[in-house]
């Protein structure tokens, strides 16, 4: 993640653009490979509720294929370059892809966890854009934050 060539000085200080782009590079590594999982489940649900399954993860991998645009421009309004790569995502994400395609309940509680650790992330990006006075960030980092709650809701709603 190296600084662009051009002086910014859009009212945060280096140091603290640094700091938020590198929680911002954690959010989105994170939730690339959440993406990843939701489509790759999407695919291959099985059973009884697929149809339920199926469309809901679709919704899901959706939004968050389009969210991966706006949390990446972030990072490069800032002034550093978004990570883009699978060993890039691999060493600054907090969630683990499965090695074998589990069955429709370990879909859902592996997407409730990978939602949930998605919001923790974002909430600590989130404190250390405050900190900054960077009200953009806080602002995606709110909205990421709201949808990553909802969605584990609801998958955990499937649960009970």
């Amino acid at each position: 993640m190296s600084p662009s060539a051009l002086n910014i000085d859009i009212g945060i200080s280096a140091t603290d653009r640094s700091a938020v782009a590198l929680e911002l590079s954690r959010v989105l590594a994170d939730s690339y490979t959440l993406y990843l999982m939701t489509h790759n489940f999407h695919w291959n649900v099985t059973g009884p509720m697929f149809k339920t399954l199926h469309e809901l993860f679709m919704t899901q991998y959706t939004e968050m294929w389009q969210a991966l645009d706006d949390i990446a421009e972030r990072i490069r309004a800032l002034g550093y370059y978004a990570p883009g790569t699978y060993a890039e995502f691999e060493k600054l994400a907090t969630i683990k892809q499965p090695s074998k395609v589990p069955n429709a309940t370990e879909m859902v509680e592996l997407l409730v966890k990978g939602n949930e650790a998605l919001a923790r992330v974002a909430r600590t990006a989130f404190d250390r854009a405050d900190k900054a006075d960077d009200q953009p960030t806080a602002d995606l980092l709110t909205q990421r934050l709201d949808i990553h709650e909802k969605n584990a809701w609801m998958l955990r709603s499937l649960l009970a």
